[in-house]
């Protein structure tokens, strides 16, 4: 396939004779949410008919690839996202709860210019620790629950492939965690665009490399690539 965005392992050493996996987390697509809500872990948001679209070209570009299982995240928005994949492999679609969006204590509140959750000062408090963070679900919490829910299904696709569809932080978070970067950044900076994939390949149980693709990129709301470069594939691996 065109555009393949997965590493090798390194040659030499043990890792270059184990058996390989490749475990794809996704991000789901766009969401209707015609009010701005931050949703967070709330049901009822649902894909709008672009996410959709996002969700039926990914399953069209993973279409010949050898995934056996396909699991998401419980919120409405990843089960509609991973479904046209799992539908395309005859799979039927797991669920899986570690698979969540980070929490949030804005969840359910906006953040407009004018009444936006932000200029309360009664919100303040939340934002006094960017490290943990203070506002949220605390990092090394979601990388321990993303990383477990990523062995699993490097354990069930073993020398096949696996999709995983969850949540742009938890995905930006796990993958920060193994490039062994900082847990906190600037949310402006995350490579994790609606729709992408972010390719982990396993050795044995070894990750080597990681990889990261935006199959639907060009169905991408504009505003929310400004600045981004074009990304046709790109992997970094790591040594034996």
């Amino acid at each position: 396939m065109s555009g393949q965005a997965y590493g090798t392992a390194a040659t030499g050493g043990p890792a270059a004779d184990a058996e390989l996996t490749v475990v794809h987390l996704m991000r789901h697509g766009e969401v209707h949410n015609p009010d701005g809500i931050l949703y967070g872990r709330l049901s009822g948001y649902h894909l709008s008919e672009l996410g959709r679209r996002m969700a039926d070209k990914v399953a069209d570009y993973l279409a010949d690839r050898d995934i056996t299982r396909v699991v998401a995240s419980p919120l409405e928005r990843a089960q509609e996202t991973a479904m046209p994949i799992a539908k395309s492999h005859g799979l039927d679609l797991g669920s899986d709860g570690r698979l969540i969006e980070a929490g949030n204590v804005f969840q359910g509140k906006t953040f407009g210019v004018g009444d936006g959750a932000l200029r309360r000062p009664e919100n303040w408090r939340h934002l006094l620790n960017p490290f943990r963070p203070s506002w949220g679900e605390p990092y090394i919490d979601q990388v321990v629950r993303m990383t477990a829910a990523l062995d699993a299904a490097k354990d069930a696709a073993r020398g096949h492939e696996a999709v995983l569809v969850s949540h742009q932080l938890p995905i930006w978070i796990v993958r920060s965690y193994v490039e062994r970067r900082k847990l906190w950044h600037d949310p402006r900076r995350r490579e994790c665009t609606l729709a992408s994939l972010t390719s982990f390949t396993y050795a044995g149980d070894r990750i080597v490399s990681v990889g990261y693709s935006e199959p639907a990129r060009d169905l991408v709301p504009p505003h929310l690539l400004a600045g981004a470069k074009p990304v046709k594939g790109k992997s970094k691996a790591f040594g034996a």
